[in-house]
């Protein structure tokens, strides 16, 4: 079967990209565009410059300190979106200082139409493209595989994060303590970052900085500049960082961050007891080197003061992934990435504990934690044709990954372990993993698991001891990269035994082929970008051979002014199997995505719709359906931020419609100022399917409504004070549960009060 699947590959490879490398003779001159950047950024280094001894900058947004007459200024900015390579639509300049604390990076955005200037405040975290913006980009270890990002907008809201170049991504859930100010001015708006020293992850000794700033420019065009050339045949958005020369390291690199925190909770239970809770936690950073930081907590508070966005799962067979909110898991978050979701840190549940070490080198980089779990979760136990679950138990579990680098060729591997308590077995899974840049337009991404699993769910659908089961996971995606288009091709071979407790996993037992192909082409009538695609991918049981899920889907999609992304794909071939031996459902459905700015008042709306003939797989048939989502952000005042999202999927028989599933979530936020907002949200889901043979009724609804007020001083100290109440019903003659809840969290950083020196 193996073999089938390799000569499936690489006969999808031969039969369309042929034509692709008959027309690219010239590949050679375009294979070095990446270094020829790299190596003009070379020459166009960004040097710091120190303050003086005693001179302290006034932080104030301005540029306006004599230290920053010394500092040399960097201005060859170049576009990046729409029109690479293009002259700036505004000029920026950029200037960096530092003294025995911090870098200080000033930014002057110039903008000969300062009125149209979309300043607006937002939560921390949502400084998006929609805004005016700057953003610094350093990688302190010069390696280029990743790089913190710190942003502002010219309201003063601010935005971080880890951006990962294996696989170009933006990671904002990381927090790291730093400061930003912003000011007006009749030429634009100046903003100065003071980055700490403490918050950047650096080797000893190496001065291999990578630096870069981008400056966001909506208007009817959404303008993207660089301070270094980005070609769009680059590997990632971070490959050509330029150099950040003179930066001293400072000779104290230790630092120890304490944050306590006290959660205060009155909950009442669907019985209407009222229960009053009292919880301490503490979180413990500390740097003895700096490249080694470790991590411990203590009963930490992993409740979601931000609630999960509402997913529709009623006509969905496979367990669905949640963003990881918490932050114990944020430090290191880029070196838990693999070509896998090998470490997927939600199924961790409640911790009593979690220790956690992270070091970040020139030659190598690496993290490791070990917890002491409550559970109460769901175990995911993958299948061919669903994901099923088994009840959390407690569990000890541990998990470590260590990566090298050089630059092109990144080799990695991780272990990871959880024994359940009560002797109710375990699960471990181990393996190498490696991503390689061939050449300029080339990469490879390849992972190897293994995994021993004797926790067994028996019928009571819980875990229990037994004869331990072997199994294994190979993931090989080839990616070739042009300014001209893009190639993907992708091996995923997964044994019906694997198991992976740690991570996610929601299919086994498969082996699944697949292929991408598009071309783009730029300045296509009203389009800054258009393109043409092709996706097909085969599913197959790995034993049988049966076919579990094929598709063969080509598309179109464009870019264009006032923030506008389309797409249109058609779902000719569509075929899936819910079972085995059962029959194969052929669907049929277009799908069609629209986002764009339509005023400065609404700087969002995005809309989705699958509509044809779906898949309904709880009567294993195919019928007419709709499937649809909705998104709107809108700033009807400038202090109030209203998000609306809806989601609905239907299916009809016999004239009626026998499905049909909703989730809306209404969000409102009221911004006091920067530090301070009052956030409400309103959730509603509703489930209804009718009887049919085979198919039993089902009915479900659920309600929920928080209001919480919010203070943040720095990532460190925070106060939450919050109300929720819910609702959830089944069936028609279960009643409904009510739950309520009012809580206080303070958490606050010992360092900032003068409680603890750094």
């Amino acid at each position: 079967m193996f073999k089938t699947s390799l000569r499936l590959l690489c006969g999808l490879w031969l039969c369309v990209s042929a034509p692709l490398f008959a027309a690219s003779a010239d590949a050679a001159d375009v294979a070095g565009a990446v270094n020829a950047a790299n190596a003009a950024n070379a020459a166009n280094a960004v040097t710091a410059v120190p303050l003086l001894p005693r001179e302290r900058l006034v932080f104030d947004g301005t540029l306006s300190h004599p230290a920053w007459r010394r500092a040399p200024v960097h201005d060859r900015f170049v576009e990046k979106d729409p029109v690479n390579g293009a002259a700036p639509a505004q000029a920026t300049r950029v200037q960096v200082l530092f003294d025995e604390h911090a870098v200080y990076v000033g930014i002057s955005a110039l903008d000969n139409r300062p009125e149209q200037i979309r300043d607006v405040v937002v939560r921390n975290d949502g400084v998006k493209r929609t805004q005016d913006f700057v953003a610094v980009y350093i990688d302190a270890i010069g390696q280029r595989s990743s790089a913190q990002f710190f942003r502002v907008n010219a309201a003063g809201s601010t935005a971080d994060g880890l951006h990962t170049a294996s696989d170009d991504s933006e990671d904002f859930a990381p927090d790291f303590d730093w400061d930003a100010t912003v000011a007006r001015n009749n030429a634009g708006w100046t903003a100065v970052l003071r980055l700490p020293f403490a918050s950047l992850r650096y080797a000893p000794g190496a001065q291999n900085w990578r630096f870069m700033v981008a400056r966001r420019l909506p208007r009817e065009q959404f303008h993207l500049m660089t301070s270094v050339p980005i070609p769009r045949d680059a590997p990632s958005f971070i490959s050509t960082l330029q150099p950040l020369h003179g930066v001293q390291l400072p000779q104290r690199s230790q630092f120890l961050s304490v944050r306590p925190s006290l959660t205060l909770r009155s909950d009442r239970d669907p019985a209407g007891r009222r229960k009053h809770a009292a919880d301490a936690s503490l979180d413990v950073k500390w740097r003895p080197h700096p490249s080694l930081l470790l991590d411990a907590t203590v009963n930490p508070d992993f409740s979601q003061v931000e609630l999960d966005v509402p997913q529709l799962a009623g006509n969905t067979r496979y367990a669905l992934a949640l963003v990881e909110k918490r932050p114990f898991f944020f430090e290191s978050a880029d070196l838990l990435k693999s070509a896998t979701e090998a470490l997927y840190t939600r199924s961790v549940t409640q911790p009593k504990w979690g220790l956690r070490g992270s070091w970040r080198g020139a030659a190598w980089a690496g993290t490791a934690y070990a917890i002491d779990d409550r559970g109460r979760g769901r175990v995911l136990l993958p299948g061919p044709y669903d994901t099923a679950v088994a009840e959390q138990p407690a569990s000890r579990a541990a998990a470590a990954r260590a990566r090298s680098d050089d630059g092109s060729l990144a080799l990695g591997a991780l272990a990871a372990a959880r024994h359940y308590e009560q002797g109710r077995g375990s699960n471990a899974v181990a393996g190498p993993d490696v991503a390689w840049q061939i050449s300029d337009q080339w990469r490879l991404r390849g992972q190897w698991l293994g995994s021993r699993t004797s926790a067994l769910r028996g019928a009571d659908r819980r875990l229990h001891q037994g004869a331990a089961l072997d199994g294994g996971r190979l993931l090989l995606r080839a990616l070739r990269n042009s300014g001209s288009g893009e190639t993907v091709l992708g091996l995923d071979d997964t044994t019906t035994d694997f198991r992976n407790d740690s991570g996610f996993v929601n299919q086994a037992g498969t082996r699944k082929v697949d292929f991408f192909q598009s071309l783009i082409w730029q300045d296509v009538g009203p389009f800054n970008d258009f393109g043409v695609n092709v996706e097909a991918f085969d599913v197959r049981h790995r034993h049988s051979g049966e076919i579990v899920h094929q598709v063969i889907r080509p598309g179109v999609w464009g870019t264009g002014a006032h923030n506008l992304e389309w797409s249109l794909e058609y779902y000719g071939r569509s075929a899936l199997r819910t079972a085995a031996a059962a029959p194969l459902l052929h669907e049929r459905y277009v799908e069609a995505g629209v986002t764009f700015t339509p005023a400065t008042w609404a700087p969002l709306l995005e809309v989705n719709i699958e509509a044809g003939r779906l898949a309904d797989t709880a009567a294993v048939k195919v019928r007419p359906g709709l499937r649809s989502s909705l998104l709107a952000k809108l700033r009807p005042l400038p202090a109030l931020e209203l998000e609306p999202s809806l989601r609905q999927a239907w299916l009809r028989n016999d004239g009626q419609r026998n499905y049909v599933e909703t989730a809306q979530q209404w969000l409102a936020v009221w911004h006091f100022d920067a530090r301070h907002s009052l956030r409400g949200i309103v959730q509603r889901s509703r489930l209804q399917r009718l009887a049919e043979p085979n198919v039993e009724a089902d009915s479900e609804a659920a309600h929920s409504l928080s209001l919480t007020y919010a203070w943040r001083r720095s990532a460190g100290t925070r106060l939450f004070v919050g109300a929720s109440r819910s609702r959830e019903s089944a069936g028609a003659d279960n009643g409904s549960e009510r739950r309520s809840e009012v809580f206080v969290k303070l958490q606050f950083d010992a360092a900032e009060w003068g409680l603890i020196s750094r």
